[in-house]
């Protein structure tokens, strides 16, 4: 299905940050957005957090998050981070990921699976560039982020 202008739209507002985003508000554009297929998700992408006040923005935050890379379904660094040149690395501190097509919310979807932790990342299509994530951890609050192709 074509990614709806109504949809980039809303999900351009909610990125823009400023004032934090009522966490309904980041899951109503995610469940109006189309699944991704693991395919899609393969390549360098840059990132960056919707505020809704969760720690986990902060804490992306210090580290320098800049994105994630995904080189094959059983390959993917889920935290790459800026380097002093402007260059791209992975950092370790989570791990490294897979990725998997998994239930979440009624639909099949592009999702991350972290190594070595209870951590899920799942992916709905704002446009041809762009995913919306969210970050699904066992017994928090989810964490919402988007990703562009770098």
């Amino acid at each position: 299905m074509a990614p709806s202008a109504a949809h980039a739209d809303r999900f351009r507002e909610l990125a823009a940050g400023g004032t934090p985003v009522p966490v309904a508000d980041a899951h109503a554009l995610f469940d109006a957005l189309d699944a991704v297929d693991c395919e899609e998700m393969l390549g360098e992408w840059d990132g960056g957090v919707i505020v809704t006040g969760h720690p986990g923005e902060q804490q992306l935050g210090a580290l320098g998050w800049a994105g994630k890379s995904f080189r094959g379904r059983d390959d993917v660094d889920p935290i790459v981070c800026r380097t002093a040149d402007g260059g791209r690395e992975a950092n370790p501190i989570l791990g490294a990921a897979t990725l998997r097509a998994v239930e979440h919310r009624g639909v099949v979807t592009a999702t991350m699976v972290y190594d070595k932790h209870p951590v899920f990342d799942h992916f709905r299509r704002v446009d041809e560039r762009t995913v919306l994530g969210l970050m699904d951890r066992k017994g928090d609050a989810p964490l919402f982020f988007w990703l562009t192709r770098a």
